[in-house]
């Protein structure tokens, strides 16, 4: 009789589910495109709980990270496929020539992860400058995207995200006013600049897999590295 009775409540909710997705996908029932797991995501919207999810739609899709991509506040040149090394390459990738902030030396990053930076500028970035400097990023100052590499450089390692285009190292910003906050030296001490430079690391965490910061290790000790990978950890 028990098992009858699982069996019964089983069924029970998967029609259940069944009837509640169907409503939503034939559009029985209206809800707002960014509560929608069907619609693009939109770089203007307010993050939710479906932007992870969004995000992941185009990991395989290239057309419509291309789509996504076309709405970001950024300058950039898509990229031929080119492998260059063993395990390393430029797939989906563009060069990004200027984001919504001066960016310095072009850098080159898949489309997925160009996106992922174009979310954390708008949605991170931006509205932490202005609540604690009360003024705009002028300059993202960075260490570059693509290398072929192994983590760390060592030889015996696997190879760095960075080897193909799916990691960013931002080393600091310069603000509207002149003013300059770097993660090497400004990390630390209860000052502006270190609460601007943590909160924009956790910030990260909602539109990147991987944020490794100085509180990891030392090797991170003068940059924010952000990616878009496999595994997903915010240290």
């Amino acid at each position: 009789m028990r098992r009858a009775g699982l069996r019964i409540a089983l069924l029970t909710t998967a029609l259940a589910a069944s009837l509640v997705a169907l409503t939503l996908q034939r559009g029985w029932l209206a809800i707002p495109p960014e509560w929608s797991p069907w619609e693009p995501l939109d770089l203007d919207t307010a993050p939710n709980l479906l932007t992870r999810h969004k995000l992941e739609q185009l990991s395989d899709d290239r057309e419509l990270c291309a789509h996504v991509l076309a709405q970001a506040a950024m300058t950039y040149t898509p990229l031929p496929d080119e492998a260059t090394g063993a395990e390393c390459g430029l797939f989906d990738a563009v060069t990004i020539e200027r984001t919504a902030s001066e960016v310095g030396a072009p850098f080159s990053l898949t489309c997925r992860a160009a996106v992922s930076l174009a979310l954390w500028e708008k949605h991170t970035v931006a509205p932490a400058a202005e609540r604690h400097f009360a003024s705009p990023v002028q300059r993202i100052e960075h260490f570059g995207s693509y290398a072929c590499r192994n983590l760390y450089g060592r030889p015996d390692a696997t190879r760095s995200r960075h080897a193909t285009a799916e990691a960013f190292d931002v080393a600091g910003f310069v603000l509207a006013d002149g003013r300059r906050i770097r993660v090497l030296g400004d990390w630390n001490g209860d000052t502006a600049a270190a609460g601007f430079l943590r909160e924009v690391r956790n910030g990260a965490c909602q539109f990147f897999d991987g944020v490794l910061s100085p509180d990891f290790n030392a090797a991170h000790r003068d940059h924010l590295h952000l990616d878009r990978g496999r595994n997903r950890y915010c240290r």
